[in-house]
């Protein structure tokens, strides 16, 4: 006898914990080289002359230029362009136990070869290893966050799966917002080394989240018999199925790429830009940069509040205009730091809550997960190119004087309004194309209720006609199994 029931409620929201879980670990780790950029930056060898320091050396940073600082966030984002489609597709094939164990594994692999990289610190051996370890972290992470959305995405559609996708969020950003306010004085205590390890620790504490969401997951299908279902559409889909994505699909995964390559290629580099403008100490520049992920806590809540308002198109346009002047005020301005993060938390909250748990509304249940993945691989090309470019920008910056960095600075600033002026163009005919097919984004709670009540009718009339039958459609196999009307019973 089972020890859960997967009909109760309270089983949906078991698998929920442990898949937020999931990725708690992996995204302590992933950003960790932006709380450490001073040690990652800092001069590996020391100068003395006349007992003095003159080089500004620390025992235990790493030496590396910006260029090959923003390549370890590079590289992250190029594996996950490659690997995320393939990974999406396996994932839909192979279901999500497979899917949970294998990539969490890849991010516990890769986080520890990425904190072995930092004892050969000062040798030739110490950037290919850390990319080593970053090229395989990525290729878990990227594909382990399609895996959680996918079991989201089933346990919660048409109930509460905004508020799924914000809690996995919330969970997520909890272990960035931990790295921001702990690993600096964690690292200034126990050194640079031993903060790296411990973040390969917190990556097998998610690792073992894995296994149990995966074991949660294969029980709930058996007791609600839907195995063998799931079995069915899984061997009936195909990578080419891919073609059938909608308009509507595109513009999405075009509006996320957009948003993120402007956020994420900021937070990798904040703590440095806040440093350089504002004098902040190292400690705290990592405060004021965490505030973006800091204000994402509110996710779950934010997700509720779209759930039954929806909108999400609409605020999504909203959101992602107001960050064009978050932007041109800290390149501009002299408004405080902090001020600015949270404002972009907030954008990025919402924008995050309203486009990603959409793409599971606008594709079928059985290819969530090529869906995801297609997405995935998309914003981390975005996302990669970004990463380049901010490092072409700031160039090296040892030698210069203040007013170069923040001229420097600006351009970086601009590249990323740039960016997001982009993705409100793409949000905008998001918005357009809803408008003329059923409003599926947009409606509210009522309305998609009522909604799935008159669908449920139409199925059920529609069973009671005797010349209806079962046929797959030969233009959209995504579509197999649906009920077709036979043509004989459409004449009365």
């Amino acid at each position: 006898m089972s020890l859960v029931d997967a009909h109760r409620p309270y089983f949906r929201f078991l698998v929920l914990f442990f898949n937020c879980l999931v990725t708690f670990g992996s995204y302590f780790c992933f950003d960790m080289p932006s709380v450490l950029q001073y040690k990652f930056q800092g001069n590996v060898s020391c100068d003395v002359v006349n007992g003095s320091n003159t080089s500004g050396c620390c025992s235990d940073c790493l030496g590396m230029s910006p260029e090959h600082y923003n390549l370890l966030y590079a590289i992250y984002a190029w594996t996950n362009a490659v690997v995320v489609i393939g990974a999406g597709f396996l994932i839909d094939k192979m279901g999500n136990g497979v899917g949970v164990f294998l990539f969490s594994f890849l991010c516990l692999l890769g986080s520890g070869i990425f904190a072995l990289g930092a004892i050969f610190r000062g040798t030739a051996a110490m950037l290919p290893i850390m990319l080593i370890g970053r090229l395989l972290f990525g290729s878990g992470n990227g594909s382990l966050s399609i895996v959680q959305s996918r079991i989201s995405a089933f346990w919660f559609r048409d109930k509460e799966l905004a508020m799924a996708f914000g809690a996995t969020l919330a969970f997520s950003r909890l272990g960035s917002v931990l790295n921001f306010l702990l690993t600096v004085s964690f690292t200034e205590k126990y050194g640079l080394s031993w903060t790296l390890w411990g973040g390969a620790i917190l990556c097998a504490v998610s690792f073992l989240s894995a296994i149990s969401v995966g074991y949660l997951d294969k029980v709930g299908l058996f007791q609600r018999g839907q195995t063998a279902i799931v079995h069915d559409e899984s061997s009936r889909l195909r990578f080419t199925d891919i073609r059938y994505f909608t308009l509507q699909y595109w513009l999405l995964v075009l509006a996320i790429m957009f948003f993120y390559s402007g956020v994420f290629p900021f937070v990798a580099d904040a703590s440095k830009f806040i440093i350089d403008k504002y004098e902040y100490t190292q400690t705290k520049a990592s405060y004021a940069a965490g505030a973006v992920y800091f204000v994402s806590m509110l996710s779950p809540f934010v997700g509720l509040l779209i759930d039954n308002i929806g909108k999400r198109g609409y605020l999504a346009l909203t959101c992602s205009t107001l960050t064009v002047p978050v932007y041109a005020m800290l390149a501009y301005s002299n408004i405080p730091a902090p001020v600015m993060t949270i404002w972009l938390g907030l954008t990025y909250t919402v924008v995050a809550g309203s486009l990603f748990p959409s793409i599971p509304l606008v594709v079928p249940q059985a290819s969530v997960g090529l869906a995801m993945g297609v997405n995935g691989s998309i914003q981390m090309i975005g996302v990669g190119i970004s990463n380049l470019v901010v490092g072409a920008l700031l160039g090296e910056s040892e030698g210069k004087d203040r007013e170069d960095k923040i001229r420097r600075w600006q351009h970086v600033m601009i590249f990323l309004i740039c960016n997001t002026l982009l993705c409100i163009v793409s949000s905008f005919f998001v918005n357009v194309v809803d408008r003329f097919r059923e409003r599926v984004l947009n409606q509210n709670k009522q309305e998609r209720l009522t909604r799935q009540m008159l669908e449920e009718q139409l199925v059920h009339s529609d069973s009671l006609r005797p010349n209806d039958v079962y046929e797959s459609s030969e233009t959209d196999p995504l579509l197999i199994g649906q009920p077709v009307v036979a043509r004989s019973s459409r004449i009365n």
